[in-house]
């Protein structure tokens, strides 16, 4: 049977270039590739996680999810090691949205928002941590 190997998230920006930057420098993705002069497509990837960004019309609204709906983001990263990461991300300069807690749903989560205003969720399994399987 066919499997999923991975997923990215895409998101649109008004300045792909400046979102690249912020994602490369604030929360340590690597860009792996950018398209169009000027640029308006780019794909970055941090370990097996990737983001692809792009450019939106001139005249475009763009509306983050937690506009529409509270407490709903616009990406989600499940990572191994909540608290050492949202260190980084801090002392990196990403503006946070909300600091590490424990969720009902057993999830150390925290939140950032890009520069246009997109929550990006980040949630530690704690199950699989504490069973050793994270």
């Amino acid at each position: 049977m066919p499997r999923i190997l991975n997923q990215g998230n895409v998101l649109i920006c008004r300045d792909v270039v400046a979102s690249l930057a912020f994602w490369r420098d604030k929360l340590g993705f690597t860009l792996t590739g950018q398209w169009g002069e000027p640029v308006e497509f780019a794909i970055l990837k941090r370990d097996d996680a990737r983001v692809m960004l792009g450019q939106a019309k001139p005249d475009a609204v763009i509306t983050p999810y937690w506009q529409q709906r509270d407490g709903l983001w616009n990406a989600y990263f499940w990572v191994d090691d909540a608290q050492s990461l949202f260190n980084e991300m801090k002392a990196a300069g990403a503006k946070i949205d909300y600091e590490p807690h424990l969720q009902p749903y057993n999830v150390l989560e925290f939140g950032i928002q890009d520069l246009d205003g997109h929550d990006i969720g980040f949630g530690q399994d704690m199950d699989q941590s504490t069973a050793g399987n994270s």
